[in-house]
């Protein structure tokens, strides 16, 4: 029972936590990895899981298909063939590689949560470059993306801020979410035809995750983003740290 409690708890902050900063993989893969799934299943599992969330924000920002139509079409393309290749990577790794792996990975997520906007901040000072260069940052972290992918949501805010052209926050963070949506969509077919995803754990946690992100949309306007983003980055370093002990302790 609490087992059930802790995984849809942590879906339904998740949810609710990626449609405000992102940063929701920071609870439902340590809950997974924590109630005794194996982490590269736990990955699996997490990414379907949240995928519904993931819809749902690139759908309330429909309106950049068709307004950023010409930026959007090679960065998607790019996006689905790194979240497929980053899938597959992690399918590739052994077990007890990947369980090495992932407290590095959980770091590096902390990391890029915790000094993203930084990042995009001093590299919207060098103002557009090329459109290629853009498209050419987007190829690591769409790897990164189907690999693990804490933290990528302010990675690409940072690339996507190369863009230029007097684009505001909200339409980057509508890019953003395209984007996310492409490399999770082929991420996710990929670990499903693995048959890795534990499915009784999975659609718990996607219906959780929905419910949050739906709440956390509906009542985003009374929220501190601010505090919200502290939270996720003070949660990211403790799991950090849990996973460090976990492994090497």
């Amino acid at each position: 029972m609490w087992t059930w409690l802790l995984l849809g708890g942590s879906a339904f902050l998740a949810g609710g936590i990626n449609a405000i900063a992102g940063g929701g993989t920071f609870l439902t893969f340590p809950a997974l990895v924590f109630t005794g799934t194996a982490p590269l299943t736990a990955n699996a599992t997490s990414t379907v899981a949240l995928w519904p969330g993931s819809v749902a924000s690139a759908w309330g920002y429909r309106s950049v298909f068709s307004e950023e139509r010409r930026a959007l079409v090679p960065l998607v393309g790019v996006s689905l063939v790194g979240g497929l290749l980053g899938a597959v990577a992690a399918l590739k790794t052994p077990g007890d590689t990947f369980a090495r792996l992932v407290p590095f990975l959980v770091l590096f997520g902390a990391l890029l949560f915790t000094f993203g906007e930084r990042l995009r901040a001093w590299l919207g000072r060098f103002g557009a470059p090329k459109p290629w260069v853009v498209v050419a940052a987007q190829v690591p972290i769409s790897l990164y993306g189907g690999y693990l992918g804490g933290g990528i949501g302010l990675l690409m805010l940072a690339a996507l801020t190369l863009l230029g052209g007097g684009r505001d926050l909200n339409r980057l963070n509508g890019l953003k979410s395209v984007l996310g949506l492409a490399i999770n969509l082929t991420a996710t077919l990929t670990f499903v035809a693995s048959g890795l995803v534990e499915w009784d754990r999975a659609l718990v946690m996607a219906g959780a995750a929905s419910a949050g992100g739906y709440l956390a949309a509906t009542f985003a306007l009374r929220l501190e983003v601010r505090v919200v983003k502290r939270l996720v980055i003070a949660i990211g370093w403790a799991m950090t740290a849990l996973f460090f002990v976990k492994t090497f302790g």
